[in-house]
């Protein structure tokens, strides 16, 4: 065994002794700093949204209080210096006003939303079996039909939109397949019309449905439905009284993932809807690209947001509300 004297007099530190213990430690751990790992891991998505989401949102919201006028950019400068002295804030609420008053606004907003809703109770009624049938499905398949579920995410958003402007319009698929058959005589007018961005939102966002529902169906119990048909339960009875309640954090979830989007969805609508459509992304595209009007533009972009945060707020309090339900049970 070494001896530390001789150490000492060689001028050599021994490896478990340190000439100046309490001078070493100049480095902090990252738990002292409240930097701990769980915390720096949540950082990094939180950072992602600062940096992406409300760093455009708040330019936006800045060109909202701003005045159309004609230059680059088109509208007033919000903060600006006074002969080199002070600076002057300008905010107007134009753009909100003329927001309010016009008549077109409001009525993209209320065709938006009858829209949306549409679609997402469509969507709904198509997904829940889908997702039923995939989680109560053998394992071994099981993936497959989860991989065809998600397999339209391979192919480009914008590609599979206008493969429907082939498969509808009125010398398309669906048309010529029909009167091949002899169930209609001339071609129904689907092409630039409601039904069409009917479809094209329903087949679009359905697999956000089907996921959430998927992941909550297949987590549940089935032992309850069991017990249930042990006592006499007829299965639709025991489906709306077990699982439909306990698939409802997938109902939420699902129906928020597609009617968010589906509000201000703009190239469904443009492309298969025709001029005739209204929604409100089709409006802020006309406003920013035609008209040029970016305060009025900005102003419709953040009223669709905040109006999109209730369903959020109200989604955030449901779960909040289960969560302390089920921390109570057990």
């Amino acid at each position: 065994m070494s001896n530390p004297a001789i150490f000492e007099d060689e001028g050599v530190v021994p490896p478990h002794h340190s000439r100046n213990n309490s001078n070493d430690s100049t480095t902090i751990p990252p738990n002292r700093l409240g930097l701990g790992g769980r915390r720096l891991v949540i950082a990094v998505p939180y950072g992602w949204l600062l940096l992406f989401f409300l760093a455009p949102f708040v330019i936006v919201l800045k060109i909202s209080f701003a005045e159309f006028m004609v230059g680059i950019p088109p509208y007033t400068p919000l903060i600006e210096w006074v002969d080199d002295q002070y600076l002057k804030l300008t905010v107007s609420l134009e753009a909100y006003k003329y927001l309010l008053s016009d008549p077109l606004y409001i009525g993209a907003y209320l065709s938006s939303l009858k829209i949306a809703l549409i679609s997402t109770l469509l969507t709904l009624l198509l997904g829940y079996p889908m997702a039923y049938g995939i989680a109560r499905s053998p394992e071994g398949i099981r993936s497959v039909l989860l991989l065809m579920v998600v397999l339209p995410f391979w192919t480009s958003f914008l590609i599979r939109v206008y493969a429907w402007i082939g498969i509808l319009k009125p010398q398309g698929f669906l048309n010529n397949f029909l009167m091949g058959l002899g169930l209609i005589t001339e071609p129904l007018p689907i092409y630039n019309t409601e039904i069409a961005v009917y479809i094209g939102l329903v087949y679009s966002y359905l697999p956000f449905m089907v996921l959430p529902l998927y992941t909550t169906l297949e987590k549940m119990d089935t032992s309850l439905l069991e017990a249930a048909e042990d006592l006499g339960c007829r299965p639709f009875k025991a489906f709306l009284s077990i699982t439909l309640p306990l698939s409802m954090p997938g109902i939420i979830a699902g129906c928020m993932l597609v009617f968010i989007p589906a509000v201000g969805e703009f190239v469904i609508p443009d492309l298969l809807g025709g001029a005739e459509t209204l929604m409100i992304g089709k409006v802020l595209w006309a406003e920013f690209f035609n008209n040029r009007d970016w305060p009025a533009a900005s102003a419709v972009a953040v009223a669709m947001l905040l109006f999109l945060v209730g369903p959020i707020m109200l989604f955030q309090h449901y779960q909040n509300r289960q969560n302390r339900k089920a921390g109570e049970i057990t």
